[in-house]
């Protein structure tokens, strides 16, 4: 027995050393005002304290008591616990250990091989005190965060206040229903409760009490709650029970109550109150979905689990993939969310995270056919989530089925899309509702059921999928902008609206909506071929805009380089377009080694010829031009320096030398010059040093300049035209160079359609390529030669 004392004794302060010295805590702030400083020293020294100190220290440094002293608990009662209570409490702690661990100790969900330990997993849940779908906002306030013509991606679940831990609400509240949307991990975090609770290291002095409310509700003979209690603890002594619960004792977590069938929730919710009432000492914790509430438990507090932020996102990923032992895949993944901010929207629900987990897990990347991901993951909120764990909901509206429900997601999706609308007052989307659900049989005959119907319909939408959410009083969204814009391709596919689609090319708010159409539908021909003949259609009504891609395409067409016309001309589109021009750019051309990345439009996929080496890009007449344009570009800004000006590089490894100022400073590019253009440019140059600086004399001299400089470059290259359109009339210059970026943009969303996961013949892919950035006649030529032969 000594011998026995003496090891435990060993072990705990190995525990307590580590413990110290992971949380960077000296002795004395271990203390703090639990004990004196001496106290707290005996205890990390394994000598002889007050009982009563000793576990409060070891719960201030999240260790088990029980496992450092090898004692039997109930000869240390926490405060206000006699020796013989806590005898009763820990007599049926160590006999439901096993039990419970067993119960609660791993999770398994979707479609993961194997149990996975809760421990290795679980990450710390949040908690939000004020019902998200009950703050009293205006639509107006919701949309604060939300612009229609941002083209960065929002969150439609932005709330306001700071959520706080789980763990602390349990212990501010001693009578908690938390409520949470479809995978927000509730049952996750009351299985923690109890792991922590039967471990020591939450709530010492009570007794876990895990029951599923739903295997309650269904035993046939239909016990009371105090009864079911006893066999949980496996106690057949009713007095034992009620001397326990009378002395409050009982952590009782009740998982589940939206589970329960329709025919049982009365009974289930009778039997809770009757218990919480009469045994209110205890601490009771109840998890229920939102908007499946059909009581409120005066006594209760209610409260909501948050989404996951990036820092939980981040923790859940690399401890997912550490039980994988591949610490590497978990920072893959991690950047590909980043890279992916539709994917990442998803990631802050705990179950679609774990099921892009398992998906990454597998293949090691995410899917290039995005709307076959996003289609799992409502099939996980449809259907998966609730089969998975035997559940039955109430059929909503006549045993819609899954296809149907999805349609009206669909038609809700696509009509709030094209009016711009993220958030929908509750009327609004209910009339979404009555207009599609008025067609199916036996639908109402009149406009009140009809509205009733609509009413029920979207609440069992929010409760049993947790796709639509109510974001304030009388306030709705879709969970995820992602979804919104997934069920708005559905029902363009389903419908096959192209048309209708293809009206928004030049609008980047559906930028994700043309992806997914182009995805989903067997074959992408007519609708790409639509939007290039949209594209080039619009354009042509814009005389400055085509006589700039005359120019494109005539200057590409002069060049000798070993790459596809359509890559040239994206060169030179963005060449000629001031608005494009960036350092970036520039460094891409003159000092990538790896690819040539010929401006903003062409994915390096069109290029069919081998990377050329860093000297076949020295010695090319792109970079010339490239150099030269850039050159006058420098060296007409007002802060230029005849200094070296330092450049991030994308890798961030290195600085270099921005390629117009090797120019100017006739570093060896200057080689690339022919003689006779050298000798022409030679004065420019040389002047351009000397009025270097950004005295305004000196500036004013310097543009001079650089104006004849250009003008030469003109003359013999036909570059640094720099068109600006129209500048007699600022407005006029506007339009057209908002016309161009949306030109520009609808290209961009072309080219990334045609390279996507999307299946396009041979014929028109090449007929898509071959005809980008030329001007409209050269377009009707080439179609009228194809229609001849």
């Amino acid at each position: 027995m000594a011998s026995r004392s003496l090891q435990a004794c060993c072990v705990g302060v190995e525990q307590i050393a580590h413990a110290l010295t992971h949380q960077k805590l000296s002795q004395e702030e271990l203390g703090g005002d639990i004990c004196q400083p001496a106290t707290s020293k005996k205890f990390c020294r394994g000598e002889k304290v007050d009982r009563r100190i000793f576990v409060k220290l070891c719960e201030k440094l999240g260790l088990n008591w029980e496992e450092i002293t090898g004692i039997a608990a109930q000869s240390i009662a926490p405060d206000g616990m006699s020796d013989t209570s806590m005898g009763m409490v820990q007599k049926f702690r160590d006999h439901i250990r096993p039990h419970l661990q067993k119960r609660c100790g791993t999770m398994r969900v979707l479609d993961m091989s194997q149990p996975i330990g809760l421990d290795d997993i679980y990450t710390n849940v949040n908690i939000l005190e004020k019902i998200t779908g009950r703050r009293r906002l205006e639509l107006s306030e919701l949309l604060q965060t939300v612009s229609a013509e941002n083209v960065e991606r929002f969150s439609l679940g932005a709330v306001k206040g700071k959520p706080i831990p789980g763990l602390k609400a349990v212990e501010q509240y001693s009578k908690l229903m938390i409520l949470g949307k479809p995978g927000a991990g509730k049952t996750t975090f009351l299985k923690h409760l109890a792991i922590q609770c039967i471990g020591g290291r939450f709530q010492p002095q009570q007794v876990p009490i895990f029951i599923t409310l739903k295997e309650f509700a269904e035993i046939e003979e239909r016990p009371d709650l105090l009864k079911y209690i006893g066999l949980y603890l496996e106690c057949d002594e009713p007095e034992t029970i009620r001397e326990l619960l009378d002395r409050g004792n009982a952590l009782i977590l009740l998982d589940g109550l939206d589970e329960v069938r329709e025919t049982d929730v009365s009974h289930v919710l009778r039997q809770i109150q009757r218990l919480s009432e009469r045994y209110h000492r205890n601490q009771f914790v109840v998890t229920c979905r939102i908007a499946a509430r059909e009581y409120t438990f005066e006594q209760f507090t209610e409260i909501e689990v948050a989404d996951f932020d990036n820092e939980q996102i981040a923790y859940f990923t690399n401890r997912w993939f550490q039980t994988r032992e591949d610490e590497v895949k978990a920072d893959r993944f991690l950047e590909q969310l980043k890279a992916h901010p539709p994917i990442q929207e998803l990631a802050t629900s705990p179950l679609l995270l774990t099921l892009l987990c398992l998906v990454f897990e597998d293949s090691g990347d995410f899917s290039a056919n995005r709307s076959e991901l996003y289609q799992d993951g409502v099939d996980v909120l449809m259907k998966k989530w609730d089969v998975k764990r035997n559940i039955e909901r109430k059929q909503v509206y006549k045993k819609l089925s899954l296809h149907v429900k999805q349609n009206l997601l669909g038609e809700i999706a696509l009509k709030a899309f094209e009016k711009k609308e993220y958030f929908l007052k509750k009327k609004t989307i209910e009339a979404y509702i009555a207009s599609f659900i008025r067609n199916l049989p036996n639908a109402a005959d009149n406009e009140e059921m009809l509205r009733l119907d609509s009413e029920v319909v979207l609440n069992s939408i929010e409760a049993q999928h947790g796709l639509l959410i109510e974001r304030a009083k009388g306030i709705y969204s879709f969970s995820h902008l992602t979804f919104q814009e997934y069920f708005a391709a559905r029902e363009i596919k389903e419908k096959t609206a192209y048309s209708k689609l293809v009206d928004h090319v030049f609008d980047r708010r559906w930028r994700e909506v043309f992806l997914l159409t182009a995805g989903m539908i067997r074959q992408a021909d007519e609708l790409l071929l639509m939007m290039k003949k949209k594209i080039d259609t619009s354009a042509s009504k814009d005389e400055k805009l085509q006589q700039f891609l005359a120019w494109v395409a005539q200057k590409a067409n002069s060049v000798a380089a070993p790459y596809k016309l359509p890559a040239i001309r994206a060169f030179y589109f963005a060449l000629g377009d001031a608005e494009l021009h960036s350092i970036d750019r520039l460094l891409s051309i003159a000092m990538d080694e790896n690819i040539l990345e010929i401006g903003r439009l062409i994915d390096h996929r069109l290029f069919d010829v081998p990377c050329p080496d860093a000297e076949s890009i020295a010695h090319s007449e792109l970079l010339l031009d490239n150099l030269l344009d850039g050159c006058v570009y420098w060296a007409s800004c007002s802060d230029f320096q005849n200094t070296d000006i330092q450049v991030r590089r994308d890798d961030e490894s290195q600085n270099v030398l921005s390629p117009a100022v090797i120019f100017v400073k006739q570093a060896n590019f200057i080689s690339l010059l022919s003689p006779q253009l050298h000798q022409k440019l030679q004065p420019f140059l040389q002047q351009i040093i000397e009025l270097h600086g950004s005295d305004e004399a000196k500036y004013r001299e310097r543009l001079v300049v650089v104006d004849q400089m250009r003008s030469v470059i003109v003359q013999e290259r036909n570059i640094a035209l720099y068109w600006r359109f129209d500048f007699q009339n600022l407005k006029m210059q506007g339009e057209q160079i908002k016309m161009k970026k949306k030109y520009n943009d609808a290209n961009k969303l072309l080219i990334d359609c045609l390279n996507s996961d999307c299946y396009v013949s041979r014929g028109v892919r090449e007929k898509i390529e071959s005809t980008l950035l030329l001007p409209f006649t050269e377009i009707q030529n080439l179609q009228s030669s194809e229609s001849q032969s």
